[in-house]
């Protein structure tokens, strides 16, 4: 069995930001810092608008976060076996090279491209989450994501672990 991933659920009074309402799947958190990618900011362009050569591919793009939007990232199920692939559990492996992408389309599964990331320096997400900014949400499959339509994904995410929003207080807890 593969170690759960993370998604970070956006806390319902983190408000007037790009981050309100946002499930981002968590790939780095370290003592250097940490990384992800927002996963229900559809785009208005098409993966086919921003990439021509990825013709019959109507599907939207995905805002993955502010920093650096003109890195790309590939989300998918089933790994196509090259370098630069990072299986996070079974059903879902991520990658940023563009060869692997263009090997994604050919293998002719579903995946998102994902634009840009969210970053956090070193201690920040730890910071913010004794705050209570963010929600851990920990899952061993990765249906939150393929199952759930993108406007649903964070109501769905903390009803997972049973929260109620209107219950979640600002501030964090204290002890």
């Amino acid at each position: 069995m593969s170690a759960p991933v993370t998604f970070l659920v956006a806390s319902p009074h983190l408000r007037g930001s790009l981050f309100e309402g946002t499930v981002i799947l968590l790939l780095e958190h370290d003592t250097k810092g940490a990384m992800g990618l927002i996963v229900n900011a559809p785009m208005t362009q098409s993966v086919q608008e921003l990439m021509p050569e990825l013709a019959g591919h109507p599907e939207v793009a995905w805002l993955g976060g502010p920093v650096d939007p003109t890195l790309g990232w590939c989300l998918y199920a089933q790994p196509v076996d090259m370098e630069g692939e990072l299986r996070l559990l079974p059903g879902l492996t991520v990658s940023s090279s563009l060869d692997v992408l263009r090997a994604v389309e050919r293998s002719g599964q579903p995946f998102m491209l994902v634009l840009g990331y969210a970053g956090w320096g070193a201690g920040q997400l730890t910071e913010e989450a004794r705050e209570g900014t963010w929600v851990w949400v920990e899952q061993s499959t990765p249906e939150l994501l393929w199952d759930v339509p993108a406007e649903e994904r964070w109501q769905s995410a903390l009803d997972r672990l049973g929260v109620d929003a209107s219950r979640i207080v600002p501030g964090g807890a204290q002890a």
